[in-house]
């Protein structure tokens, strides 16, 4: 089931350049109704329900319906963003109830390299089988697999 946001709840991240909500989507679905200064998820069938935006909002104004292993006959799950870490918490349709806690990434945006340690890529290794890095990284030539012309 798609996000869906609780307009009751919904500030529009009145401090902020955009919504949180709009800045992690990695979707881009949910928008800002400037008008009403309201958050909303634009098209609901293109939500793959990663929670991205669920966590993110600072109003938890954003809900989605939890996977069937829970979320029949009243489960629930329930994002808690703190300073350092975000706890889940998850109600199970027995009843039970468990909290996870989990720690928030502090790499500063745009901060990682995630190419540092490669060659520079170049056109010559489109021709070939490798990966970036290969055969280095493995520790060791790889066999020579020939492709039928």
């Amino acid at each position: 089931m798609p996000s869906w946001v609780n307009p009751e709840k919904c500030d529009g991240c009145k401090a902020l350049e955009r919504t949180a909500c709009e800045y992690i989507c990695p979707n881009d679905l949910m928008v800002l109704d400037r008008e009403a200064m309201k958050a909303y998820n634009r098209e609901p069938d293109m939500c793959w329900e990663c929670y991205s935006c669920v966590k993110m909002c600072p109003q938890q104004a954003i809900e989605c319906r939890g996977y069937l292993d829970y979320s029949p006959l009243g489960g629930s799950v329930i994002p808690l963003r703190g300073t350092d870490a975000i706890m889940w918490t998850v109600k199970y349709r027995n009843g039970k109830v468990l909290r996870f806690k989990f720690p928030i990434r502090t790499t500063p945006e745009g901060s990682i390299q995630p190419f540092e340690g490669f060659p520079e890529p170049n056109l010559d290794g489109l021709n070939t089988q490798l990966l970036a890095g290969e055969p280095d990284i493995l520790d060791g030539p790889l066999p020579e697999v020939k492709l039928k012309q």
